[in-house]
């Protein structure tokens, strides 16, 4: 039986858990624990997803930011009956895995991006370049998901049951406590699971100047990225970092503006189903991945592309 813990905000559940599910759907009977606070509309509507044989549900205020010093211990004592337990590769789930692994005494697997067999996956390395093909030999299996690996499952026909449950564990820790967080608002879609993404790099040249990426991007419904030369120098924050430290996409579109391709972006968005560059320098490494290239300068060529769309 395999586990997989939701990713939600205690109040939606984040697409991510369904590309979770569909890596699931190979490895038996599913359960979805949902642990948050007054997060009772999450756990229905993940029930609602096709593939579910049940939702657990653990509601507590110390389960509210999805501390993983909270959630650890919770997640041992649901996880242990369960052959599998799968997060999704994003920061809660980097977060969570390696505490929960410990614990259990298990190894952890990263980043899947296939499911060969019960106890056999693939995970890339080397920024992408290698596939490694690794056998899990625990009676635990503790994994996070490449969610861009995997596409997202739909509804079922009927929803599966939900159990509310009263965990013995303590729900404190006391190990660790939320402070405060800040977040970026914004009407464009989230950027790890948008269907277009446009990024820009280094060639940029300063913050001021993504604004004609905002403009494209208004256009297009798309969510705006950035490599991480672009982050590092400050031009822009760095939850907008596209690649290997950055998120990982895979949208049916991407527009790269400005970046070279070093093989850390690439790593992010090379799976990217149709990719156009656009940069001045001819021998740059992004044209080697792009499906259309256009040598020009992009202070031109932008705002171009923003006034025919």
């Amino acid at each position: 039986m395999t586990l997989i813990i939701a990713d939600h905000n205690n109040a939606e559940l984040k697409v991510s858990t369904r590309n979770v599910l569909q890596a699931a759907t190979t490895l038996g009977e599913v359960q979805i624990l949902v642990a948050g606070d007054g997060c009772a509309a999450v756990a229905e509507q993940a029930a609602s997803l096709n593939g579910v044989s049940k939702v657990l549900l653990a509601e507590h205020p110390a389960y509210a930011h999805q501390l993983a010093e909270n959630l650890a211990p919770l997640i041992v004592e649901v996880g242990a009956s369960h052959s599998h337990i799968l997060f999704s590769a994003g920061t809660e789930g980097k977060n969570v895995a390696p505490r929960v692994a410990a614990l259990l005494g298990a190894p952890q697997l990263s980043d899947i991006i296939a499911v060969e067999s019960e106890d056999t996956f693939q995970r890339p390395f080397y920024a992408g370049n290698l596939i490694a093909t690794v056998r899990v030999l625990n009676a635990v299996k503790v994994l996070t998901v490449r969610t861009t690996a995997f596409d997202p499952v739909a509804d079922g026909s009927s929803p599966a049951p939900v159990e509310v449950l009263s965990a013995s564990v303590a729900a404190d820790s006391a190990l660790s406590s939320f402070v405060s967080e800040q977040q970026t608002e914004s009407e464009r879609p989230e950027l790890s699971s948008a269907s277009v993404v446009i990024s820009g790099g280094r060639g940029m040249g300063t913050g001021e100047s993504f604004a004609l990426l905002e403009a494209v991007a208004d256009k297009l419904g798309a969510a705006v990225g950035a490599s991480r030369a672009a982050v590092d120098a400050g031009f822009v924050p760095n939850d907008m970092q596209v690649g290997q430290t950055g998120k990982i996409v895979a949208p049916q579109l991407d527009i790269a503006v400005g970046i070279s391709g070093a093989i850390q972006h690439l790593a992010g968005m090379k799976d990217s189903k149709v990719i156009v560059a656009i940069n001045k320098d001819e021998e740059a490494p992004i044209f080697q991945v792009a499906d259309y290239g256009l040598v020009a300068d992009l202070f031109e060529a932008v705002p171009e592309l923003e006034r025919a769309l």
